[in-house]
């Protein structure tokens, strides 16, 4: 079977950009057994309280949901399983060293398909306070605001 070619994003992680201020991303492969990868393809995946830890020298990710596959019968494995980042051993010592600076985190913003490959992308993230999330949704409604005034101002023309 060919390999398609390009990105195909099967789950985005939308609270992670408004609970956390996003400093870095990374790209990292997923460790899957075949089933797994079936079901992500069909967009059956959450990782919406997912996290990423670094345990051993090994980035793993802890809370991502891959529902069943539906005809993978007793090679199904169990959906909330802890899975294994692949990254190069330099990017996990850094992120190692970013999450245990005080405030940081390290959350997953997407899940997607790269040249027949599943990919994640991982972010160092720091929390977001009440007052920032705040400022943020006044922000974008400002934005919005000022756009609806320039669309009414164009169809008077």
């Amino acid at each position: 079977m060919p390999i398609k070619k390009g990105v195909r994003v099967i789950s985005d992680n939308r609270k992670a950009r408004h609970d956390y201020f996003i400093e870095d991303v990374y790209e990292a492969g997923l460790a899957l057994v075949g089933t797994e990868v079936k079901s992500i393809r069909l967009g059956r995946v959450n990782i919406k309280d997912s996290y990423v830890k670094v345990k051993n020298d090994e980035a793993i990710v802890v809370g991502m949901h891959v529902s069943p596959y539906e005809k993978g019968n007793i090679y199904n494995r169990d959906p909330f399983r802890e899975r294994k980042l692949l990254l190069h051993k330099r990017e996990i010592l850094k992120l190692k060293k970013l999450s245990e600076a005080d405030g940081y985190s390290l959350i997953p913003l997407n899940i997607y398909i790269k040249d027949g490959l599943v990919k994640m992308e991982v972010a160092v993230a720091k929390g977001k306070k009440l007052y920032d999330k705040r400022h943020d949704i006044a922000e974008r409604d400002a934005k919005r605001q000022i756009e609806q005034k320039r669309k009414e101002e164009r169809n008077w023309d």
